[in-house]
């Protein structure tokens, strides 16, 4: 039989920006308690007191604190974040031609210089970052009739992670969730074993750095 308390945890555990702002402390318990109740006493088929569920909400909130510090503190001691600025993103049909036209793209960035190139192969698609500086050579080996989406004016946020985290459950959630609650729009996510790179628009690269830097140090 359910109880107020399990069906308080379903709901809240469906709406993550709510989690969050419990978390931070930052909900009016009874408001919040009013605002689920209709969809507590369908779940039980009978009304129930906002006192109890304001109740339940209290202790899903210490679950949650209890459950959220220890995971930063597991998951993200040791993390290095860096920034590259000067990055755009293409994306072009994949075919034949396409295909081909990769190996080109490998000749003309200097990874010795810190130049970036990443190739994502989809079945459909494929999507490449580089640096602005190579946006008009990229198209021209592309193919212009291939080019999908061009997006300039990129930063790329690069965070390096212990080898020992990256298997562990949840912590690509706490970066991206850590990005999505100071409105940062991820426009791309490329990952290695050990690091977690965001494309992200530039402007948004300060708020970025330090939204990631004060998780690490939670």
């Amino acid at each position: 039989m359910a109880t107020v308390s399990h069906v308080v945890t379903r709901i809240l555990e469906g709406m993550p920006f709510l989690e969050e702002a419990l978390v931070r402390d930052i909900i009016n318990y009874a408001y919040l308690a009013e605002m689920i109740r209709p969809e507590v006493e369908s779940e039980l088929r009978h009304p129930a007191k906002r006192s109890a569920i304001v109740m339940a909400i209290r202790r899903f909130r210490e679950a949650l604190k209890g459950s959220e510090i220890r995971a930063t503190a597991l998951k993200l001691t040791g993390l290095d974040i860096s920034v590259k600025s000067g990055i755009f993103e293409i994306t072009v049909n994949r075919n034949a031609d396409t295909v081909n036209a990769l190996q080109g793209l490998y000749g003309l960035v200097d990874f010795a210089k810190g130049d970036v190139l990443t190739i994502t192969q989809g079945l459909y698609e494929i999507t490449i970052l580089s640096n602005t500086k190579y946006m008009e050579q990229i198209k021209r080996i592309l193919g212009a009739g291939h080019v999908l989406r061009v997006i300039d004016g990129l930063s790329s946020l690069m965070v390096r992670i212990p080898e020992s985290a990256s298997e562990t459950v949840g912590i690509i959630y706490i970066l991206v969730k850590a990005l999505s609650w100071n409105n940062v729009n991820i426009v791309e996510v490329v990952s290695t074993l050990t690091e977690e790179i965001f494309i992200i628009k530039e402007e948004d690269t300060s708020i970025a750095f330090n939204a990631l830097k004060n998780l690490a140090k939670a």
